[in-house]
């Protein structure tokens, strides 16, 4: 049996193997040469002091063989001849919807608006060159949803949303590095989760279930109170249970569902910007050196901050990351960050975001519950008209917004389509452009030399989640009208992340299960 240990060490210790090793035996007061292994199970940085510590929490085997895995691998039966769900989505809500499906039995028919990932990748260039937005495969729509080219944190406050380290164990079967198993703020990067995508996707292929392309689904299929199916331009997918999984910029659906009469309801959200400084800068100021010590991470931070009665706070923070382009139809200018699972980039990101609450909507009260939706639309098509051509996006300096200067330069950028420079603190509206600044001011008092001109800020980032909700049952899951409806995921209201959405999923088949099964 494995012993557990914890140790704080130096953040080489830490790194090297043989430094580790040795360590451990000290501990545990034997020789280095009984160590069989040593496999980490938590990892953190206590950046708190000028000595930064790594805190870990390890399995040592001692004498003993090290097993392969620390949990049980998925086994998917064969389900090919079983009832079916349809779901409606490719993205970490429709995947792990569809595996927990197969482990009930069921078969999952997914339908996805987009494009697998290797085509997926053509169009997002296309992007990134600015030569245009295709409306249905985007760094938002095609095969594993918005984050599998939008960084890849796995990191969620979900506790209570499902099981996380389930989660984990199942990107980490399809592909995922070992290190998700135990960081504190796991991540798989924007370079390694497009081949876990197609790993589970060939996995639910193989067990019997399907998974469509370029299939939008315009009409859903209702019998009084009970759906039957949808439609993807006339062709009909019948099944008694759908699961709805399309990600928060699916607007489409929502007008769908308003126009048929669907409840929905409006719910709180966030906008503001995307903000860059070089990643040494940021490394600086949170590790208290000169320059990042060659063991440690790109840093990050998270920083939050109550102004005039609304949350102004970080995140999707990309260390050592790029901004990206995430508009999801021409005429808009949306931006996102992503990290490579290395996060060597010499820029680092975070989204800045003020808080939206549903009366800060009366203004769109003609709109009834998709008032958010038509606020963030016309935030993008803004940025659109002030960032000049396509997807070339409105940027300025950090210091200059505050001070309501305009810059008559800006810094290098991470962000391919291009910057031009807009006076932003002019155009944005002013209950969002007002408490970004004084955002940002408390935030240079948290991390001194936070607020200055050789950071940027790039406009805007208005997809922080859904503004909609489809609301469910809090006991079957299901739409609080529409039998057999599931609503899941960040499109539904109900996560914020891969991880959420993944959970969410899985909670979303097992209570299909419950009432197919019925």
């Amino acid at each position: 049996m494995p012993i557990e240990l914890s140790l704080t060490l130096s953040p080489r210790q830490a790194s090297e193997e043989p430094l580790l090793k040795a360590q451990v035996a000290e501990k545990l007061n034997i020789s280095v040469a009984e160590v069989t292994g040593v496999r980490i199970i938590r990892k953190s940085i206590d950046a708190r002091g000028r000595q930064i510590k790594v805190n870990l929490g390890l399995s040592v085997f001692v004498n003993e063989a090290v097993p392969t895995h620390t949990y049980e691998p998925l086994q998917l039966k064969n389900v090919a001849l079983a009832e079916p769900v349809v779901i409606v989505g490719a993205g970490p809500a429709g995947l792990f919807a569809a595996l927990r499906l197969i482990e009930h039995g069921f078969r999952p028919i997914i339908l996805e608006r987009g494009k697998e990932v290797s085509a997926r990748k053509r169009d997002i260039a296309t992007i990134n060159r600015n030569l245009g937005v295709d409306p249905d495969s985007n760094y938002a729509f095609g095969e594993g949803g918005a984050g599998t080219f939008s960084d890849g944190k796995l990191y969620t406050r979900s506790k209570k949303r499902g099981d996380i380290s389930s989660v984990l164990h199942v990107f980490h079967q399809f592909g995922a590095q070992d290190s998700i198993l135990y960081d504190a703020h796991p991540h798989i990067g924007t370079n390694v989760l497009p081949r876990v995508v197609t790993a589970m996707r060939q996995a639910i292929i193989d067990a019997g279930g399907a998974v469509f392309f370029g299939k939008r689904v315009d009409d859903l299929l209702v019998s009084g109170n009970h759906i039957t199916g949808v439609a993807c331009a006339g062709e009909v997918f019948s099944a008694k249970a759908v699961i709805l999984a399309t990600g928060h910029s699916a607007r489409d659906i929502y007008h769908l569902l308003y126009n048929k009469g669907i409840a929905l309801e409006a719910k709180p959200f966030a906008m503001g910007v995307r903000v860059e400084h070089p990643q040494p800068l940021i490394d600086s100021i949170q590790y208290h050196m000169p320059t990042r010590d060659e063991y440690l991470p790109a840093a990050s931070y998270s920083l939050v901050q109550q102004v005039e009665e609304r949350g102004v706070y970080s995140f999707c923070m990309c260390p050592g990351g790029f901004i990206v382009p995430a508009a999801s139809s021409p005429g808009e200018v949306v931006v996102n960050g992503m990290s490579p699972s290395e996060r060597n980039s010499k820029y680092a990101n975070a989204g800045m975001a003020v808080e939206i609450r549903v009366e800060d909507l009366l203004s769109y009260k003609g709109h009834g519950v998709l008032g958010g939706l038509i606020m963030q639309s016309q935030l993008e098509k803004k940025a659109f008209q002030y960032g000049g051509s396509g997807q070339v996006a409105p940027a300025q300096r950090l210091a200059d917004f505050v001070d309501g200067k305009v810059s008559n330069t800006l810094p290098s950028c991470s962000y391919h389509p291009g910057l031009t420079s807009s006076p932003m603190n002019e155009w944005l509206p002013q209950h969002i452009g007002k408490r970004l600044r004084e955002g940002f001011k408390a935030f240079d008092g948290k991390m001194h030399g936070f607020l200055t001109n050789e950071a940027l800020i790039v406009g805007v980032e208005s997809r922080t989640s859904s503004p909609v909700r489809i609301p469910r049952d809090e006991n079957t899951f299901m739409h609080i009208s529409l039998e057999g409806l599931f609503p899941c995921g960040e499109g539904a209201g109900y996560a914020g992340g891969i991880t959420s959405s993944a959970m969410d999923g899985q909670v979303c088949a097992d209570a299909a299960q419950r009432w197919l099964s019925r």
